[in-house]
This record gives C-alpha cells, sequence and structure tokens, in this order.
C-alpha cells in the first residue's frame, strides 16, 4: 500500500491514543499489518496505557471531596468579598517581605528535577510503583527471554544494554519491558527475592551533559534507589529495600554494565 506521507512515531502515539482521523488510521493499520515488529512496539504502548489507567483507577473513581463542591466553593467566594479589602493590603505586605525566599522555596519543593540523576530517579520510582505492584502482568517480555528483552531494550535505546545477573544478592530476573520518559525511552528489569520483594533496574540515555555520575542516593516517595551514569547510559536500582542494603546490589550491577570488575565514584 502506498502511503501518502510516511508513518511518523506521532502517528503510532495518535493511533494508540484514538487521535487519528479515519482515513489516516486505515493507512496506519495497513502500515502495522506490515510491519510487525512496529505492531508488537504499538502493542507495547498499549498495554502501558492500560496498566497506568488501571493504577489511577482508584483516584479518578473517588468522590469530590466537599471542600471542592463548586456550589460551596462559589459560596465562600461571596461571603469572604465583603471584608477581604483590608485582608489584601495584608496581604501584599506579606508577600513582598517573604517572596524573596518563601517563593524560591516553593519553586524548589513543587518543581520536580527536569535532569540529571535526580530526574532519572524519580522516572525509575515512578514506574517501579506501576510495574513492580502489577501481579497480572509486571514484565512484557519474561526472564525466560532474556536474549530476546536484551536486544530489544538494545535496538529501541540504539546502545547495547546489559541485562544485570542479581541471583547472587537472592534476586532472580522476573523479565522486562519498554517504558517512555520525558527524556526518551527507557528500559525497566524486574527482580524478585524468595521473600516476594521486586527490585528494578532502570536505564535510559542520558544528555550530554550528565552523560557520567557517580552513585547517588535517592528517596522518592517512599522508593529507594541509587542512580549513576556512565559513558551516555543512566542506570536507577530502585526497590523496598534500606539504601545501606541497596548500594552493594547496584554495585554489582555497575560492574556488570561496565564490564570491568572497578568501580568508578
Amino acid at each position: 500500500m502506498n502511503f501518502e506521507r510516511p508513518v511518523s512515531e506521532d502517528d503510532l502515539h495518535g493511533y494508540v491514543d484514538d487521535r487519528l482521523a479515519p482515513g489516516r488510521r486505515a493507512e496506519v493499520e495497513a502500515y502495522l499489518e506490515a510491519h510487525p515488529e512496529i505492531a508488537a512496539r504499538v502493542a507495547d504502548y498499549r498495554s502501558q496505557n492500560e496498566a497506568l489507567r488501571e493504577a489511577f483507577a482508584p483516584a479518578a473513581a473517588a468522590p469530590i471531596p466537599p471542600d471542592l463542591n463548586l456550589e460551596r466553593m462559589v459560596a465562600a467566594h461571596r461571603a469572604r468579598t465583603s471584608f477581604a479589602g483590608w485582608r489584601l493590603a495584608a496581604s501584599l505586605a506579606l508577600t513582598l517581605g517573604a517572596g524573596a525566599t518563601g517563593g524560591w522555596l516553593v519553586r524548589g519543593m513543587s518543581n520536580p528535577p527536569q535532569a540529571g540523576v535526580a530526574a532519572l530517579s524519580r522516572e525509575a520510582a515512578d514506574n517501579y510503583k506501576v510495574y513492580a505492584a502489577d501481579r497480572a502482568r509486571p514484565v512484557e517480555i519474561s526472564g525466560e527471554q532474556q536474549a530476546v528483552l536484551t536486544e530489544w531494550i538494545s535496538h529501541r535505546l540504539q546502545r547495547p544494554v546489559a541485562t544485570p545477573d542479581l541471583t547472587s544478592a537472592g534476586y532472580n530476573l522476573m523479565g522486562g519491558r519498554l517504558v517512555a520518559t520525558a527524556h526518551g525511552p527507557a528500559g525497566l528489569f524486574l527482580y524478585q527475592n524468595a521473600e516476594g520483594v521486586r527490585l528494578a533496574v532502570f536505564v535510559r540515555v542520558m544528555g550530554e551533559r550528565d552523560r557520567n555520575a557517580s552513585m547517588a542516593n535517592h528517596d522518592v516517595n517512599g522508593v529507594e534507589s541509587v542512580a549513576w551514569a556512565d559513558d551516555g547510559l543512566g542506570y536507577d536500582l530502585a526497590g523496598p529495600v534500606q539504601a545501606g542494603a541497596l548500594r552493594p546490589i547496584a554495585n554489582a550491577v555497575r560492574r556488570q554494565t561496565l564490564n570491568s570488575g572497578e568501580i568508578r565514584d
């Protein structure tokens, strides 16, 4: 089939999100039939969307808190307007006095890290929470297909990626999947020990400024992690394990991914 224009990555995401016009959707479907490897990736996008919907379904289904009821908010606003004039002046004075310092403090607290291993750790923790808690389908490719998993993630990251072996620490490979981040695709490898505790090794390509970074411990909303970067690849080991116990495992992962016995801190 000849296409009026090439099928782009935006077309694939639009197809997954049901945002394409009928004619373009038919073209993308024909393209996927002719390219089974791309169709498999699109199927993975769909499974990721379903997992995210399931993860956030309880919050979406929860009733709106009374304080956020629109009628109550309007009534409260009208009640406040009658005596708000003097409070406005006081508020402006406080804002001018405290804004220089307080504004920067709030900015630092509300904005998540955008780059470096801190951003890597947040992405790893977010994906860990979604997939490690999934008892039905935590991985897309099982550990029995390790070679396929390694090749798939290496191909998508356009870099050779090793699948770490954590058996010496008591964790067996469950499998893994490709996930999406604001910085491009990333690989997620999941491991589990005899007690059912799960760890994740998260890997993606880093920006040029962050291509090498020493190991750093992070705690992102209760998920402990150790993150670092070597030669443009960033790694993060995440899980519900105290940092002191996580660090030796991270060292082992780093040795394997460096193909060397030396740790470069």
